[in-house]
């Protein structure tokens, strides 16, 4: 065991642990978007960032080790400052009308969604080529959580993954190809991690869109859509 101190509070924590781990183990919250249980943490949000004494940049606190007499301020005013920046430029950019954790978030810590008013915004058009579930990319955080329970943290299918570049980064398949036509199963686990509504299972899509039950089930269905190609 080591020992570190959080937020003045001294903790014993395993050897090995994140700085995630070792918050909330002492009953610190540490607020995320891109960590989940399920795969493995890469620091790509940075909203779980944490000052730590004697280092200069800020820290993720989801993939940076305990270290032996560590001093960390989870809340400080620096800290609260750049997760505060971070939300207020994914809100400029991004839609997050189906993200309530992270709109609670923003309550949290007073960002502006109209901090940053000349953002260019994410616009890709939705993504309906499949029976199982729509792809709305204008609302994508670009977390990964989704390519990574595709690949070796759960389903090895290597259905999608990183397109673009810069600004233009999406979640994409290869050559930009039909969902049906890739190695997905339609396992819905990337759906089920999706903190943002970005991936969004077809019938709560239609649901919202007003359709009739028995509309829902010819559109789920996929027959609707083999009548008009014949």
């Amino acid at each position: 065991m080591l020992k570190i101190v959080l937020d003045g509070q001294e903790v014993m924590t395993a050897e090995g642990a994140t700085l995630l781990e070792a918050a909330r183990a002492a009953g610190i919250e540490i607020p995320t978007i891109c960590w989940h249980p399920a795969t493995t943490a890469n620091g790509l949000c940075r909203l779980c960032v944490v000052e730590v004494e004697g280092m200069r940049l800020l820290q993720p606190a989801c993939i940076v080790r305990v270290a032996e007499g560590m001093k960390v301020q989870t809340r400080s005013e620096r800290v609260i400052r750049a997760r505060r920046t971070i939300l207020e430029m994914l809100a400029s950019s991004v839609d997050l009308s189906d993200s309530p954790e992270i709109r609670a978030l923003m309550q949290e810590y007073h960002a502006s969604a109209e901090r940053f008013p000349g953002a260019k915004r994410r616009d890709v058009p939705l993504k309906d080529d499949n029976p199982m579930y729509v792809r709305d990319y204008a609302k994508c955080v670009l977390c990964w959580r989704c390519v990574q329970v595709c690949a070796e943290d759960a389903q090895y299918t290597y259905a999608i993954n990183f397109s673009g570049r810069g600004y233009e980064t999406e979640i994409g398949t290869f050559f930009d190809a039909p969902m049906p036509a890739t190695t997905c199963v339609f396992c819905g686990q990337c759906v089920g991690v999706c903190p943002t509504g970005a991936l969004k299972p077809k019938r709560e899509f239609l649901l919202e869109q007003g359709l009739k039950p028995e509309e829902i089930v010819t559109r789920s269905s996929g027959r609707k859509q083999r009548r008009e190609n014949r």
